[in-house]
């Protein structure tokens, strides 16, 4: 323990980075855990989509989503994204959705949006497309 308080002295910097670092993962747990946004895998994704008719919401561009997209899945625009606007998904509200995009990192946000327009059952697809692929899955073209 002497030796740890010598070296956080003698090196502030690098201690503070580590205590920074410490403090963003513990801070990424807790944030996931207490999420209203569940992270699907690929394989809960495919079960939830074949057993509960699940409605898949692809947010990519529509230049990524000409190239490749899950089955069935639908696109919305940006822009509709941005403003809110989900007006178009309201005869699915009562179906589970699963929102999809590139990595998984712009999916949330536009979850988190759902939640809060009404949409009761939202997902987000974790990994995005990427995953998707990776493990190998049907894509349409």
């Amino acid at each position: 323990m002497d030796q740890l308080i010598e070296f956080a002295g003698n090196n502030p910097i690098l201690s503070a980075v580590w205590a920074g670092l410490v403090v963003a993962l513990v801070y990424s747990y807790i944030a996931g855990a207490l999420s209203k946004v569940k992270e699907l895998s690929t394989h809960e994704a495919t079960i939830l989509m074949n057993k509960e008719d699940a409605y898949v919401l692809d947010i990519r561009p529509a230049a990524e989503y000409k190239k490749g997209h899950i089955l069935g899945a639908k696109q919305l625009k940006p822009e509709l994204i941005n403003q809110g606007d989900f007006k178009s998904l309201e005869n699915s509200k009562d179906k589970p959705i699963v929102v999809v995009c590139a990595m998984g990192m712009n999916a949330k946000k536009t979850a988190n949006a759902m939640i809060k327009a009404g949409f009761p059952n939202v997902s987000v697809l974790k990994g995005g497309m990427n995953a998707w692929q990776g493990a190998s899955l049907p894509v349409s073209k």
